[in-house]
């Protein structure tokens, strides 16, 4: 299966892509530290957000097939650069907020941790990009 995004540079630093099968767009400009004014997402934020997202879809099917219900579960992912020997996303330091979590059996909490690290987006970054994982089980930490 494939998708195509058009990719369209905009002046000041911006882009703008769309999604060709769904027509949804989102926009992207050089962060303030890289010559851009920062508003919108850097390219190497939505890495960030797509890790993110793609742990929560993840999660999402497991639970969907499971019966579970983890709405209003909670990603948070810390993105940090790197300089050397080239600009480059360092690490992404991930806080996963299970809603619910406390209700839930060691088993189906281990089938949601499996499901979210076999995301194909994590699978996909250079292995010299450190990810490390924090789950919160809403009683706290694991």
């Amino acid at each position: 299966m494939s998708v195509a995004i058009e990719c369209f540079y905009e002046g000041e630093l911006k882009c703008r892509a769309r999604h060709d099968r769904s027509g949804s767009e989102v926009w992207t400009q050089a962060p303030a530290d890289n010559g851009g004014k920062g508003m919108k997402f850097s390219p190497t934020d939505l890495m960030a957000t797509a890790l993110g997202t793609c742990m929560l879809t993840i999660m999402g099917l497991v639970a969907q097939r499971r019966g579970l219900d983890i709405r209003g579960t909670r990603v948070r992912v810390v993105k940090e650069m790197v300089s050397e020997p080239v600009r480059r996303i360092g690490a992404l330091r991930i806080q996963i907020e299970v809603a619910g979590g406390e209700r839930l059996s060691v088993e189906d909490r281990v089938r949601l941790e499996r499901g979210a690290l076999q995301c194909p987006v994590k699978h996909s970054l250079h292995p010299e990009v450190e990810v490390s994982v924090e789950w919160r089980w809403g009683n706290g930490k694991r």
